[in-house]
């Protein structure tokens, strides 16, 4: 059988989506299994290298859970056996051991520590998840694997077309919805890049041009017009190889200019998978590596007996994803001010807020005010994450709320709570009137105690 290319025209030009299940070489998806393990590992030990396990989940007195979980962290001794145990397994989807089983405890674990702290909430967190619970259901150990010496009856160079293009799509979203994103007022003004450039005026080569306003434009509406064009310039052969390499350059700049962690690389690695299907097989062959090609392999053959549930799955799927970040717009108020429906929206790099908080409890019983000491219950790090952020205010007057109430004190909480939105002046963002511990948070919605943005950007620029 002859590996086909899998180009989206083998997808779209029959018009079939019998296609979806069409064998494709599974050479890319393969790789990309490697690198997701080999990334995912490094991850894993810039937590122990920077002490953030005890940073995030052991030093804190209290974490903002995410409603309506509310997951508490393990012991000490069992976040680290936690994270000793991401990095296994992700050694585990790199080599391709015990891949099922691998897939499912990394999205299972690394999910949990996600929903334990909201302070620590980042668009690439998000997407690991997605991705590792997609690669769930992605044979990638089929070849170059150790499963299939194990297990004989996965080896094959084939897999269905529709893996491919479930990585590919996902992948693709944060890249066309970070450009929706950056259709805002802000952001075609310049801002807040227009701050942030100014601590880069030592970048190579441009950023000596970093205080000049039409550099900051080129800047803000290369990055929107990239974000917007990637996806299609990428789908075909022609102008494949010069959109990779301009996203490569642009999350080569964003390693400079900000400190995003594994992101720039995850995507690096993501969006190699727009390339044919076969594209990794090659480059071995052309170095002389010829691999074991010679060992005995499976045929692929498509089982259709689940074909109607993959595509009821994809679809389910997929309009999540497209839902989840266009949710906002149902929402009234400025997303970036309110947070209602900003994440899970790849809304990525868009705004700078700053605030200031106080807490004021009142003793029903006697009337007396009492300021809360945050420094108290919170650590630096999660207060200037609470600050301009309603929800998690919100949270923290919940948890003040029970806090006195364990010592025998009903009392109601109130929020001096002031906000400012790339560079505005300073206004409320919550109404200081509002017992906010009486309140409820809507599940899908506008909380009427979290007060509109009043204050335009040209009132201050």
């Amino acid at each position: 059988m002859q590996i086909c290319k899998g180009e989206i025209s083998e997808i779209l030009g029959k018009g079939k989506l019998k296609n979806l299940f069409s064998p494709i070489d599974n050479a890319s998806i393969v790789l990309f299994r490697i690198m997701f393990g080999g990334i995912m590992f490094w991850e894993v030990t810039r937590y122990f290298k920077y002490n953030w396990i005890d940073r995030y989940w052991v030093t804190p007195y209290f974490n903002f859970a995410y409603t309506p979980f509310n997951l508490s962290p393990l012991s000490e001794n069992g976040m680290y056996i936690l994270w000793y145990v991401l990095g296994a397994l992700a050694i585990f989807i790199t080599i391709g051991f015990l891949y099922r089983i691998s897939t499912v405890l990394f999205f299972l674990l690394f999910t949990y520590t996600f929903l334990l702290e909201q302070a620590r909430y980042l668009n690439h967190f998000y997407l690991v998840i997605i991705v590792s619970f997609i690669l769930i259901f992605i044979p990638a150990h089929r070849s170059f694997s150790i499963d299939y010496k194990i297990f004989k009856g996965i080896k094959s160079p084939y897999n269905a077309s529709w893996n491919l293009w479930l990585i590919r799509l996902t992948v693709g979203i944060p890249y066309f919805f970070g450009g929706i994103a950056k259709i805002n007022a802000d952001w075609l003004r310049g801002y807040p890049l227009k701050d942030w450039l100014l601590g880069d005026l030592n970048f190579p080569i441009i950023g000596q041009y970093f205080t000049e306003h039409w550099m900051v434009m080129i800047m803000s509406y290369s990055g929107l017009l990239l974000d917007l064009a990637v996806v299609p310039v990428l789908l075909f052969k022609r102008t494949r190889l010069i959109g990779f390499i301009a996203i490569c350059l642009f999350h080569l700049m964003n390693v400079e200019l900000f400190e995003i962690g594994i992101f720039p690389w995850f995507m690096i690695a993501a969006t190699s998978l727009y390339f044919s299907p076969n594209w990794p097989r090659k480059l071995i062959q052309k170095i002389g590596f010829k691999g074991d090609e010679t060992q005995e392999t499976n045929d692929f053959t498509p089982n259709q007996k689940y074909q109607k549930v993959i595509l009821y799955g994809l679809g389910i799927f997929f309009a999540i994803q497209i839902f989840l970040p266009m949710r906002h717009l149902l929402i009234k108020g400025n997303v970036h001010w309110t947070e209602e429906g900003h994440k899970y929206a790849w809304h990525m790099k868009l705004r700078s807020k700053d605030g200031r908080t106080e807490f004021m409890v009142k003793n029903k019983a006697t009337d007396e005010l009492i300021e809360v000491n945050i420094g108290g219950y919170l650590q630096n790090w999660q207060e200037r994450k609470m600050d301009g952020n309603p929800q998690m205010i919100w949270k923290f007057a919940k948890f003040l709320k029970e806090e006195y109430g364990r010592m025998g004190v009903d009392v109601e909480v109130y929020a001096q709570a002031l906000a400012s939105l790339n560079g505005r002046a300073y206004q409320y963002i919550i109404d200081p009137n509002v017992d906010l511990a009486a309140q409820e948070k809507p599940f899908f919605g506008n909380a009427k105690w979290i007060l509109p943005l009043e204050i335009s950007l040209e009132n201050q620029r």
